[in-house]
């Protein structure tokens, strides 16, 4: 077992509601979001909600990067502060840059709004560009882009702002076999950048998300009670499943991929 510890309140999520009109949509929505510390190693916190189309995970997801307000609760982040609008970077699946602009053009605007940047914007963006393998179409316009481009290039966009927190909406949807080992080992390359990044991933492809998490959060419906909640929260790193490649032929990963399944 890998030595670790869960230390300072990253996210703390408490009550969330929410309804429209007589309709409940979320309710009681509770979890907690930890700095998981490994000795000698820098890595930040990779958690997966999963859910059956249309149970809320997309309004979850918009409440937690604070571009919608819920009926009730609140999202905290960094201690005591009310998550809002900008304060997380966010990918939706049609992976938005502005196509009038060159993704050069993109990144450069984005590196600026980082203060911690300031006079090293340009070398910024040409490290992530490198990092991931778009220097030849920085040049290039969106619609130039074909979508894995895209999704690299949106990626970019928010690391190069600066949030702690990356929020992504499918990202493994409609990929092939070899695109979506590509995104896989993206993502884990992004969790490695900051001990301190957290990616919160919305996905329905369940072995994918959970190959790449340390925590697993299974939004759904309980008999006898209106709205979705987070019925079952899974440590991965207390199965052993968290950081390890090739992990999806182990028994317990298949196991705990049935279990998921089971509660949706």
């Amino acid at each position: 077992m890998t030595v670790y510890s869960k230390t300072n309140t990253l996210l703390q999520a408490s009550n969330i509601g929410l309804g429209y009109d007589d309709k409940i949509i979320l309710r009681d929505i509770n979890f907690c979001i930890k700095d998981i510390v490994r000795p000698g190693m820098q890595q930040g916190q990779v958690i997966s909600l999963i859910g059956r189309s249309g149970i809320g995970k997309t309004q979850l997801f918009k409440i937690l990067s604070g571009l919608q307000k819920p009926t009730t609760g609140t999202v905290a982040i960094n201690g005591d502060q009310t998550v809002k609008a900008g304060d997380m970077g966010v990918i939706f699946q049609n992976y938005y840059l502005f196509e009038w602009r060159t993704v050069y053009q993109s990144l450069l605007m984005a590196a600026k709004k980082n203060p911690q940047l300031k006079g090293k914007e340009k070398a910024m963006v040409d490290h992530y560009a490198g990092e991931f393998q778009l220097t030849s179409e920085l040049k290039k316009y969106p619609q130039q882009l074909s979508g894995g481009q895209r999704q690299r290039a949106s990626i970019i966009q928010q690391l190069l702002k600066g949030s702690s927190f990356l929020l992504l909406d499918e990202p493994f949807s409609g990929l092939d076999v070899c695109v979506l080992d590509k995104v896989t080992d993206l993502l884990l390359q992004v969790s490695l950048s900051d001990e301190l990044k957290t990616l919160i991933i919305v996905s329905h492809d369940i072995s994918t998300s959970v190959a790449i998490s340390d925590t697993v959060l299974i939004l759904g419906n309980e008999a006898g009670k209106e709205g979705a909640t987070i019925k079952k929260e899974i440590d991965l790193v207390e199965r052993d499943l968290a950081w390890k490649k090739d992990i999806k032929k182990e028994k317990t990963f298949i196991e705990t991929v049935a279990e998921i399944k089971a509660c949706l």
